[in-house]
Order: structure tokens, then sequence, then C-alpha cells
């Protein structure tokens, strides 16, 4: 049987049947309502049943007709008709009353259909009984519900005239922070995992108190999912490591949603009290940078790439960046006070920071942008550039642009804290040499030039023939020297 199935036509039983200008039957479309308002009420001759055994299952023909209204229902007009007899209300009473749970999947699918049109998103959204009753469904133990939900919520939260409705619906609600982190931290459905992941990162980025209160959870426990429906308390969650469990687990089959992650750890980054919760994990952020390392380093933007790659990744690698960057600075600052603290200085503790093979894939993630840069200008018209002086800047330029200054920032921050030690690793490694270290300066100069010479100075001591001939390549250098 197919998911889905198709949605029936009407045959003009009579005339006026038609749902709005389709060829739906209101007759067929009403007599489906009539039968879900039997199944959640049934007739109190009925023998009774246990609780465990009342409507778990839905039978062949029911489940066929209620899914043809789901496919139905992404047609506004169907949608409209729904709203009109009053589905949602039918809704709610089968959230409350039913044990089925494909049947609850099929109903919230259907609101979130009918959701996608603004007046109706509106009404369901405004209906604060409905909204309390969907944000439960979030504690809900069964995965296609789960997924259902989110996509209603997503849906409702991406129209601006209800998402402030919403935003602050589950800022009241720190259930949802509970069953949302549960799920990041324990779910193996990957399709689930982005569609949450996508309700979190538009969350945060419409609200940034909620963000804050999200961060400095987990203190405090409440009820979550339980397959009983009895309580059950749920571990004390932290974001982060939810964030890097459900990121872990998306990684390998889902692209997209290894960007959705990654923009939710850039969005933590943005707040004093989001790069905290990063750096100063009981782990000291090793997770958080050993996850992200990895992906720079041996994921993505790799040799055997061709440098066109970078334009695929360059959301995704522009936010991996931007975490590590903000890391590196909570990290330098720690170390720096410790030091005017301690009157000594200290040697730099910091496990990531001098870190050869990632300066080598930031250099190579500049050099392929340097390459697209070029394939880009040779495809353009030269009068028109001309004429402005520079190319017309779209889109795709705009977020290439910002990839390079995230970058530009962490690859300087980097080469400030060399040592000769550390950059005779690197020339021993191939990581620096004439090329590389002459794409290193075209990019930082001149708005890095501090951290270009205090480099230039530890390579003399490595390596002098090399730094005489970057000196040659870029005689601002010399000039300072």
């Amino acid at each position: 049987m197919d998911r889905n199935p198709s949605p029936p036509s009407s045959e003009a039983e009579e005339e006026g049947d038609a749902v709005g200008n389709t060829v739906y039957s209101k007759h067929w479309l009403f007599s489906i309502l009539t039968r879900l308002i039997e199944v959640i009420s049934p007739e109190k001759t009925e023998p009774p049943v246990s609780p465990e055994g009342i409507h778990t299952e839905l039978d062949e023909e029911m489940e066929n007709d209620i899914c043809k209204v789901w496919d139905m229902s992404m047609d506004e007009d169907v949608a409209l008709f729904l709203q009109e007899f009053n589905a949602p209300d039918i809704f709610m009473g089968v959230f409350a009353k039913s044990k089925c749970p494909r049947l609850t999947e099929i109903c919230v699918g259907i609101l979130g259909n009918m959701a996608c049109f603004q007046d109706i998103c509106m009404s369901i959204s405004k209906d604060e009984n409905l909204g309390q009753v969907l944000l439960q469904r979030l504690c809900d133990s069964d995965s296609p519900t789960l997924l259902e939900t989110s996509r209603l919520l997503l849906t409702c939260l991406s129209q601006p005239e209800v998402a402030n409705v919403w935003v602050e619906r589950i800022r009241e609600n720190p259930s949802v922070y509970d069953c949302v982190c549960f799920i990041m931290s324990s779910s193996t459905n990957v399709e689930l995992l982005v569609k949450v992941g996508e309700v979190v990162d538009k969350l945060f980025d419409l609200d940034e108190e909620l963000m804050l209160n999200w961060i400095k959870n987990g203190t405090c426990r409440s009820v979550g999912p339980s397959v009983d429906d009895s309580p059950e308390e749920l571990p004390d969650f932290k974001i982060v490591p939810c964030i890097l469990e459900a990121a872990k687990q998306v990684r390998s089959d889902n692209p997209e949603g290894l960007d959705v992650y990654m923009h939710i750890l850039q969005l933590l980054t943005t707040v004093d009290e989001g790069i905290q919760a990063i750096v100063q994990a009981p782990d000291g952020g090793k997770e958080t940078w050993s996850l992200l390392y990895d992906l720079v380093c041996h994921e993505l933007c790799q040799p055997d790439d061709p440098p066109i790659i970078v334009q695929e990744q360059k959301t995704v690698l522009a936010s991996i960046l931007s975490v590590l960057s903000a890391m590196f600075a909570s990290q330098t600052e720690q170390e720096y006070t410790k030091m005017r603290k301690s009157n000594v200085k200290l040697p730099f503790s910091c496990y990531f920071i001098l870190d050869m093979p990632l300066i080598g894939s930031l250099i190579r993630i500049l050099q392929y942008m340097e390459s697209c840069g070029k394939r880009s200008v040779d495809n353009s018209k030269e009068s028109e550039q001309q004429e402005t002086g520079k190319a017309d800047v779209n889109e795709e330029d705009f977020h290439l642009k910002i990839l390079k200054d995230i970058c530009c920032e962490l690859l300087s921050n980097m080469l400030q804290e060399l040592t000769k030690e550390n950059t005779l690793e690197g020339l021993h490694q191939g990581h620096l040499n004439e090329q590389t270290c002459s794409c290193a300066f075209q990019n930082l100069l001149p708005l890095y030039f501090a951290s270009v010479e205090s480099f230039l100075e530890v390579l003399r001591e490595a390596d002098q023939t090399l730094a005489d001939n970057l000196e040659k390549r870029f005689p601002s250098l010399k000039v300072h020297a």
C-alpha cells in the first residue's frame, strides 16, 4: 500500500458537490470527517476494551481514506473546506483520545499542509489550546509523528505573521527544550533530526532571548517522552552536546542537515554565553573542536576535490570556521589572562591552537576561492568591470566573501601564535611552502599585516631562504622589516 494514495475525484454526484474549483467531493470529505469523529468517540454500547487496546491500529480502508485527505489538503480549496468544518477541532480530539500513532501522524500531517496557507496558519496559530496540544506532540514517542509535528512548527515559524506567537509559546513551555534535546541526543532518524534542527535553527535566528534561555537551560528536569505514557524524568540536558550528537548522526547521510547543525552552533557563538557553553564544557570544548576539525581537515574541500567544491560547501564551511574562530579567540584570551594573573609566561596549553593540518586546510580553501574567482572574472564582461570598477556582486559572491573573511581571520590568528618548532613542522609536512605562504599573504595583506609580519619573523628562523623569497614577492613586508 502506498503511503499516501492518490486522492479521489468527484463523480459529480450532485450539482455543487465539488470543493471550490477542484474535482473533489464535499460529500466524500464530510463523510471522512464524520467517520473520524466516530473513531475517537465510539458508541457507549460497544463492549469495554482495555486502555492499551483502544484504537491502536487503523483498519486499511480508514487509513486509505484519511491518507487521501492528507494528500488533498495540499490544495487550498480543500484546506479551507477542512477549516470550515472544524477539522482542527476534530484533530484535537484525535490527539487527546486516540492510541493509534499512525492516525495521530496523519492528522498532524494534514494540519501541516493546511498551515501552508497564510489565513489558515494564522487561525491555527491563534488557537491557544491547539497550540499547546501540538507542542505536546514533541514529547511523542513515535518518530513519524515527531517528524510531522516538526514540519508543522517550521511552517508556522516561517510565516512572519505568526512566528512570534509560536516563539512566545515555546519560550513559555520548558518541556519543548527537553523534548527537542531528547530527540537530538537519542534519535537515529536522520530525516527527523534534520527537521528538528531546522526548527531550532529558525527559533534561534528569530529570538536571541529564547536562544539564551536554552543555552542557560539544563538545570531543571521535566516530564518527557515515554512509550507507555507514564511520566519519565529526562536527563539534565545541555544544548551543545545534544547539537553535536545530532550533527554526528546526519554528517554522512545528509549534507543539508549538517549545514543546519553547523549554523546552529554558529548562532550560539554570536553571544558570549554561547561561546562559553562551548569552550567551558566539561571536556573544555574538545568534542566540538574535534568534530569541526575532522570536517575541515578530512571531509570538506579536500586536496582531491576540484576547486569548484568550495562553491557547493561555502555555507557549511563558513559556519564551521566561524565557530572554530570564536573558540580560538576565546581560548587565546583565557590563556593570556592566566599569564597576566600568574605573572609567569605559561606555555600555550590549548590543544587546538597550533595545528598545522588545519592551517593547511585554511590556505587550501583560500586557494580554491582564488581559482573560482579567476574563473568568474574570465566569464564576466570586461567592459562592465571597467565601467563599474568591479564585477557585480551576486548572492553567491556574497557568501564566498563571508567565507573568505572568516577564513582569513582564523588563519591570521593562528599564524600569529606559531613558534619556530610549529613552523618547521609545517614545512616538513608540506603545509607551508612558497606557494601556500604566498596565497596566505596575498589574502591576509594589508588587513592582517601584523599577523603576517609576526609569522615572517618566525619563518626567518625556520627557513631564511623562504622568508627572503616571500619578502621579494611582497615588498611592503620588506619596507617594514
